[in-house]
């Protein structure tokens, strides 16, 4: 039988089967493809990685959020050192915002702080976007698929950033902030417990007050094809601009102790129960810490 093991104290988006197509097998840096706007260079060396992923997109990415990071949302780390330096790593998070700000300002702080690239997880249907679904791989985003994080975690040993409230996270409205939805079904764990890589459990203040929803407007969104459409706070203070702009609420991350599973040598098929209870287990750490959190803080703009 499989348990958990927490460094320290005793201690979705679900990782739900979805359409994909592989990248190459194995690991690798980035690959020579064949630049059509230059057909008499013949290929061109780029740095897309096999998972879409482009430094010199991310470093964009960086230079243009760093103002937002440093002086909108004023992040504060506490913990950071828990988020392994080396070997593979499931980053867990809670999830909120009309559009969600606590991914970027995860990634953002981990690739700045430790060095380290972060591949962010997320529900296919942004994939299909286009022109965002694109850009959104540029930046280091990927379809939250079971095998594709098996790949990252286990073969790579790379950070991969999970949200296991899935799009239940971030269509809250304000009356129900910081108050964590179900994590699936606890798909995280037995991924985690596939790879033999710790979760990380992060919490996080701040990206509910950033955009926060009033309301929903569910036909809309159905008609439109999309999981919600919110109608926020932002866009009665801004108008049209309230679409696209965060409100200036103070950032606060708490980085909780890993949780690392022994898993038997050879186990390959993991008791439901068992990682269902683990993933409730994980989730109640978030939601304490959240509580805890949000006791000290003084001001929602302040900290």
């Amino acid at each position: 039988m499989a348990e958990a093991r927490r460094q320290g104290e005793p201690v979705e988006a679900s990782l739900v089967p979805l359409p994909r197509t592989d990248p190459p097998a194995g690991p690798g840096p980035a690959v020579a493809v064949e630049d059509p706007t230059a057909p008499f260079e013949g290929q061109r060396r780029t740095d897309v990685d096999h998972w879409g992923r482009s430094e010199r997109v991310r470093q964009v990415a960086r230079t243009l959020f760093a103002p937002l990071y440093r002086h909108w949302f004023r992040v504060e780390w506490e913990g950071l050192e828990k988020v392994p330096r080396r070997g593979g790593a499931l980053l867990v998070a809670n999830h909120a915002g009309a559009i969600p700000s606590d991914a970027p300002v995860i990634m953002h702080g981990i690739e700045e702080e430790l060095g380290r690239p972060v591949y962010g997880m997320a529900d296919f249907f942004f994939r299909q976007v286009p022109w965002v679904g694109t850009l959104w791989s540029r930046a280091g985003g990927l379809p939250a698929h079971p095998e594709n994080a098996l790949r990252l975690l286990r073969d790579e040993q790379q950070l991969a950033l999970v949200f296991p409230e899935g799009t239940k996270g971030p269509s809250k409205t304000f009356t129900d902030r910081y108050q964590l939805r179900r994590f699936g079904r606890g798909g995280f764990v037995e991924i985690a417990m596939r790879a033999g890589v710790p979760v990380v459990p992060i919490a996080v203040v701040g990206a509910e007050e950033s955009m926060p929803i009033l309301f929903r407007l569910p036909t809309l969104a159905k008609a439109l094809g999309l999981p919600y459409f919110p109608v926020t706070a932002n866009m009665l203070l801004l108008g049209p601009l309230g679409a696209v702009t965060y409100l200036p609420a103070k950032f606060r991350l708490r980085v909780l102790d890993p949780v690392v599973f022994d898993v038997p040598p050879g186990q390959d098929r993991y008791r439901k129960s068992l990682v269902m209870d683990e993933a409730e287990r994980i989730r109640q750490q978030i939601q304490d810490a959240l509580h805890e959190m949000l006791q000290e803080r003084k001001s929602v703009w302040f900290g």
